[in-house]
């Protein structure tokens, strides 16, 4: 199941637990300025900790990048296959833009990809929750 619910492909483009796949992993729309890039800091599905130590999300600084490369790449490919006579800066402009634009969501793209690393699906996460809540 590359797609469907229990993949980390699923979980990185709904922006959901990486756990649970049910509940939200960002307070807000990538593009919401007033939350931007905040997550909650446990699942209200499952409540899973987000955050596995101060500092946890310093490494999607990496995908980040990896994901800026790929946007800059796939961006001069497109550029220069279908406008070959564009001028230099014309290409710098429409990537800078773009890169610009895409920002915010390459942002909360990053955190949902580190953390898909490092937290793997368990469907029975939610009932195990459930169940320590109500014998509290």
């Amino acid at each position: 199941m590359l797609v469907g619910k229990g993949s980390r492909v699923y979980s990185i483009f709904k922006m959901k637990c990486p756990r649970c796949q049910e509940g939200d992993f960002y307070l807000s729309h990538p593009y919401s300025m007033k939350n931007i890039g905040q997550t909650y800091k446990h699942c209200p599905s499952c409540g899973l900790k987000y955050e596995k130590e101060v500092g946890f999300y310093y490494g999607a600084m990496y995908v980040s990048y990896g994901l800026g490369v790929g946007l800059f790449v796939a961006c001069w490919i497109s550029i220069n296959l279908f406008f070959p006579n564009s001028n230099v800066f014309v290409q710098i402009a429409v990537i800078s833009g773009l890169s610009l634009f895409l920002s915010p969501y390459l942002y909360a793209l990053s955190k949902i990809i580190w953390a898909n690393f490092f937290f793997s699906y368990d469907p029975e996460a939610i009932d195990e929750f459930k169940k320590l809540n109500r014998s509290k």
